[in-house]
């Protein structure tokens, strides 16, 4: 499992550093992101549009969504506390689960998990706190008996 996940990682990482000139617009943009997962999901020519029409749906929500966070900033903000970074990040996990419920009848369980590391490389700053292979850094830090 962990030489997929690295094998992923790094076909993802050579898509992403081959085409170094960004998209002319935010249609080409999306193109070039569906091209790519295309590829590095292995998707048939009937998986392409189910997978587009879906991640566009979420795309919409996760717009929504934002507009939702900066809303309870200014709303922290206005009574001069934090935000709820729990709540902002349960947000998110909430879209991800979504999308994952939403991909699951389309796609097969290989192109799930890759999809889900995927998102997870996309992403990392909500899934800090937790290492491969399901360590959090304080059992890094914890010495072995």
């Amino acid at each position: 499992m962990r030489a997929t996940v690295l094998a992923l990682a790094l076909v993802f990482a050579g898509a992403a550093f081959a085409d170094t000139t960004p998209p002319a617009n935010a249609a080409a943009h999306q193109a070039q992101m569906m091209a790519d997962l295309t590829t590095l999901l292995d998707l048939t020519a009937t998986q392409q549009p189910q997978v587009q029409s879906i991640l566009q749906a979420q795309h919409t929500a996760m717009q929504a969504q934002h507009a939702q966070v900066k809303q309870l900033f200014e709303q922290a903000k206005a009574s001069g506390t934090k935000p709820d970074f729990s709540q902002i990040k349960a947000l998110h996990q909430q879209l991800e689960q979504e999308t994952i419920a939403k991909l699951t009848p389309v796609l097969n369980s290989n192109q799930l998990a890759k999809f889900e590391v995927l998102q997870k490389m996309h992403h990392p700053h909500f899934h800090h706190g937790h290492r491969p292979g399901g360590t959090s850094p304080t059992d890094a830090s914890t010495p072995a008996s």
